[in-house]
């Protein structure tokens, strides 16, 4: 009985952080095609954190599926998921780094 609501839980869990990834990370993009049609020199910097927001919910999402897998397989698979997605978030997390640093040095207006 425990296992079952802890499955049905989690389960939950993982759907609620995957639309929420979805939704930073579209809303992200939205806000990204906004800032380059005003042609904003902070466009990247905005978009880089916004993308990387959202691959934190979905990067929580298969730490919340480890639970929930029962084969080697699946584990594997999840697992390659999960390092997949950390690399894709220190990469973004490099960018928005040296984007700061560029932002930096931008003139005043």
């Amino acid at each position: 009985m425990a296992e079952h609501v802890l499955t049905f839980a989690v389960s939950w869990a993982i759907l609620l952080f995957e639309y929420v990834g979805v939704a930073v990370i579209a809303v992200a993009g939205a806000q990204g095609v906004w800032h380059y049609v005003r042609r904003d020199p902070l466009t990247r910097l905005t978009l880089a954190k916004g993308l990387a927001m959202g691959l934190e919910f979905k990067l929580g999402s298969e730490i919340l599926r480890t639970v929930i897998v029962r084969e080697l397989r699946e584990i594997a698979l999840v697992g390659a998921i999960i390092v997949l997605r950390a690399a894709l978030t220190v990469l973004i997390h490099w960018e928005i780094k040296n984007e700061e640093q560029a932002a930096e040095t931008l003139p005043q207006a």
